[in-house]
């Protein structure tokens, strides 16, 4: 089996196994590319999401994965295995869909058993391994009812319990939480997170909710067009987005197109197209130089207000706010700068009350709170 090496918080690096690997993979629809040149490593026992809107590409990858799509080109393997002529039926996946697909004519117990029965497993062997996985998802005492007698969140647990008692090397997760309330889809965030660290197996996820993917994984790929942008951990992809594409995909910011006009040991210095003029950390970004287009990304929670001249050399630009928006626990206010751009601010509520609209107000942010990105000209 392959194996990749990873670096721990301590900085020690250590062999890890691969769950998925997929080398080059390319699937076509009428001859265009719905995944195009794709790359990815699948550590064994990692939660891994691919995060991305509509028409990306992320659910037919799932689907390469799990064989009911054939790759056209390129190489995927599961568990060091080349799966280019292996069905699904006989790969170590097994996929949880948004429907959840279950058999509306059968209770609890027999849909989580109907696969061990084609496979002709003993009936005390179906028995222990059913009841053990009503226990991990807490349907024990719904074990008799049909799928109509549930709720989305219980039918939701029936279908990781029908992936989970086959015991599957990797589970294949479409959409899980997508057809669930607000409030259940945050429950069933943390019973998914709490069911991966108990069980151990590799979790692959497709989703298009940026929260859901930064709460639950341990790496995330984010898709654009059938191509992976930029695969990272969580913090990785929200904090050191690669390109604009994931600066704007993922969570909010505030997005400023421009061109460097200074570089030295600690900052860079850039001119935007509309007259402002914006410092960042250099930090890592060696690769950028003068005369080149970037875009800012500056994360409206980064942003402070304030009704008086800060004292503040760099990043502070005067404006008016043009709205207010209580949100409860934040308040969301668009300010309106001199130059006539508009930019998001999120700020803690602190129970004080709110400036009217078209209050002269400074917006300042550190220069260790934006990020200077390649702008890649289409």
């Amino acid at each position: 089996m392959a194996q990749t090496v990873v670096q721990n918080q301590k900085g020690l690096k250590t062999l890890q196994p691969l769950d998925v690997e997929l080398r080059n993979v390319f699937k076509f629809f009428n001859q265009e590319p719905a995944v195009h040149g794709v790359d990815l490593d699948v550590r064994q026992g990692e939660f891994f999401s691919i995060l991305g809107p509509s028409g990306c590409g992320k659910t037919t990858t799932l689907r390469l994965i799990a064989g009911f799509e054939r790759v056209d080109a390129g190489k995927l393997l599961i568990q060091g295995q080349l799966m280019t002529d292996i069905p699904p039926h006989q790969r170590p996946v097994n996929t949880v869909f948004q429907s959840y697909a279950l058999f509306n004519h059968l209770n609890v117990w027999e849909n989580i058993a109907f696969g061990l029965r084609l496979k002709k497993i003993s009936k005390s062997e179906i028995a222990s391994r059913v009841t053990e996985a009503l226990k991990l998802v807490k349907m024990e005492s719904l074990r008799s009812r049909v799928p109509s007698q549930l709720s989305g969140g219980q039918q939701q647990r029936v279908a990781l319990a029908r992936a989970l008692v086959n015991r599957p090397a990797v589970i294949l997760l479409d959409e899980p939480l997508g057809a669930l309330d607000l409030k259940l889809r945050k429950e069933m965030q943390v019973e998914l997170s709490n069911l991966h660290k108990d069980l151990g197996l590799t979790f692959v996820m497709v989703t298009h909710d940026q929260e859901e993917a930064l709460s639950l994984s341990d790496r995330i790929a984010v898709m654009n067009q059938g191509k992976i942008e930029q695969i990272g951990t969580p913090s990785e992809i929200y904090e050191r987005p690669q390109t604009a594409f994931v600066a704007d995909f993922i969570g909010d910011t505030n997005l400023f197109s421009g061109e460097i006009a200074e570089i030295d040991a600690e900052c860079i210095k850039i001119s935007t197209k509309t007259g402002l003029t914006i410092i960042v950390n250099r930090s890592e970004q060696t690769s950028l130089e003068v005369s080149q287009n970037v875009i800012v990304s500056v994360r409206p929670e980064k942003i402070q207000l304030s009704l008086y001249p800060p004292n503040i050399p760099t990043n502070c630009f005067e404006g008016r706010l043009i709205n207010v928006m209580y949100l409860g626990t934040h308040v969301n206010y668009v300010v309106e700068l001199i130059n006539g751009i508009n930019i998001n601010v999120l700020q803690p509520n602190s129970y004080g009350s709110l400036p009217d609209r078209h209050t002269p107000i400074y917006a300042w942010w550190e220069k260790a709170d934006c990020l200077a990105i390649s702008q890649v000209d289409n």
